[in-house]
């Protein structure tokens, strides 16, 4: 899926599947902003600025899914070779839903460490959405914290994850990432990992 028809599509497709917009914006890796535009395509208005990203090859199969957990896990250790603790890094992984849950949990099993599951406020229908932890996996209170997803687009997400883990009692230690499209070096004090940065070029 690679044309602005083919995305408009797909949008309209999810939406009337019952998806939230948040739900789309996180399935498509594309911005709220740039959702909201496939979604109305107000008249004199363009597109905004993104980028798409279908990592579906990857993300469709375990094996893939598996390795690329590893390589974000090596990404961490080989940025901090001089910070040898013998400690691991966090004792809960926290996975944002839904593409940062298979990440964490394969990283969770490799680390030795619990496993929590954030819902962002964006993927709430309700008249006041809030984001939050699950209750039927690990509690982050008073934990050292990896929170791990497969793309940031704007960080609003992420910025959400840390004050609410703050909030929380929760110490988050770093923020693992497959794809990075704004070039976010931290969030709130606490560093971006990511395999790869996007840029886009004008």
């Amino acid at each position: 899926m690679s044309s602005l028809d083919d995305l408009i599509g797909r949008a309209k497709m999810l939406l009337a599947e019952g998806h939230s917009p948040g739900q789309i914006a996180d399935e498509l890796s594309l911005s709220m902003e740039t959702i909201t535009w496939l979604l109305t395509q107000a008249k004199g208005t363009t597109a905004p600025k993104d980028v798409h990203i279908d990592w579906t090859a990857v993300s469709s199969q375990a094996s893939l899914l598996e390795e690329t957990a590893l390589m974000l896990m090596n990404r961490y250790y080989q940025s901090r070779m001089d910070e040898t603790t013998g400690s691991p890094a966090a004792e809960v992984i926290v996975g944002i839903a839904l593409s940062g849950i298979p990440l964490a949990t394969v990283i969770a099993v490799q680390e030795a460490a619990q496993l929590a599951i954030y819902h962002p406020s964006k993927q709430s229908q309700s008249e006041h959405p809030t984001g939050s932890i699950s209750g039927n996996f690990a509690s982050v209170n008073g934990q050292r914290c990896i929170i791990v997803d497969d793309v940031i687009t704007s960080g609003n997400t992420m910025k959400e994850v840390v004050k609410y883990l703050k909030k929380h009692n929760a110490t988050p230690v770093a923020i693992w990432v497959i794809f990075d499209k704004r070039g976010i070096k931290d969030i709130d004090g606490v560093p971006v990992y990511s395999l790869f940065k996007i840029s886009r070029i004008d």
